[in-house]
């Protein structure tokens, strides 16, 4: 299994701008997501932002043969719905963004869940438990801690509220790489897996379902959708483990209280 690579200062540097400018994307993002715009309105309108307001490249595009600069994923979509004229965001939809940019030679990760309208409370309870669910990944990450309390506490928390977290998808180390060692799981049992250190830089992303875990992929080939068509929400962030814990590269201004 391979390690996780611990950045180096620069590098580090690099990282936190690349962070920073995808945080202000979603600022932008807040502004123009609504009911009635197509997600292919979302991608085109981010890819915009990204390459003629920040110089910087979205880093998603080509990756795996990919077309689009980021993933929409609506309602029963656990994660990589591709953007679509056809798929127009309704009210009550709840949908998660997730995008990828590179500056630098560094790229960011982070993904935000969006309500369309009125959402129904079970709808809106899972987006909220799904986030808090993140955060209780991110908040033991320090120093000396392991891979495995991440994934222990976002468990433990997600299905205390009743819900359950995706099996087949995890977090990842990125760096120069969209993905790079380690992965990340979340679930699992807490002080197991690789013991973390100062200037490992990874994702943290819990996918949470409102009922069964299991999923399945669509016939396009990226496209998956939870196994019993319930509801599935997910929340991201780019992660450094500094020397006295942790800092969010991706933090986005309402955020700033966490």
């Amino acid at each position: 299994m391979s390690k996780a690579n611990v950045k180096s200062a620069d590098e580090i540097a690099l990282m936190r701008e690349s962070g920073k400018l995808l945080a202000r994307v979603f600022v932008e993002l807040d502004k123009y997501i609504a009911p009635g715009i197509s997600t292919l309105d979302v991608n085109d309108f981010v890819e915009a932002f990204i390459v003629n307001e920040l110089k910087a490249r979205p880093a998603s595009k080509g990756q795996y043969g990919y077309g689009y600069v980021l993933n929409a994923s609506i309602n029963e979509v656990v994660c990589h719905g591709v953007p679509s004229p056809a798929k127009k965001l309704k009210n009550g939809d709840i949908v998660n963004i997730d995008i990828t940019l590179e500056k630098d030679g560094f790229i960011a990760d982070s993904s935000k869940m969006y309500r369309i309208g009125r959402v129904l409370p079970l709808a809106s309870s899972l987006v909220d438990a799904t986030y808090q669910a993140m955060w209780e990944g991110i908040k033991s990450v320090k120093p000396g801690a392991r891979l495995g309390d991440i994934g222990h506490a976002i468990q433990r928390y997600a299905e205390e509220k009743g819900f359950s977290v995706v099996r087949d998808y995890c977090g990842h180390g990125i760096g120069r790489e969209m993905h790079e060692a380690p992965q990340v799981l979340h679930f699992g049992d807490a002080d197991t897996g690789e013991v973390l250190e100062a200037g490992m830089t990874f994702t943290i992303e819990p996918m949470i379902n409102q009922g069964t875990h299991k999923t399945k992929m669509k016939k396009d080939g990226w496209t998956v959708v939870t196994r019993d068509k319930k509801l599935s929400a997910q929340w991201e962030h780019t992660i450094l483990v500094t020397p006295s814990g942790y800092e969010v590269l991706t933090l986005r201004p309402e955020e700033a209280l966490q």
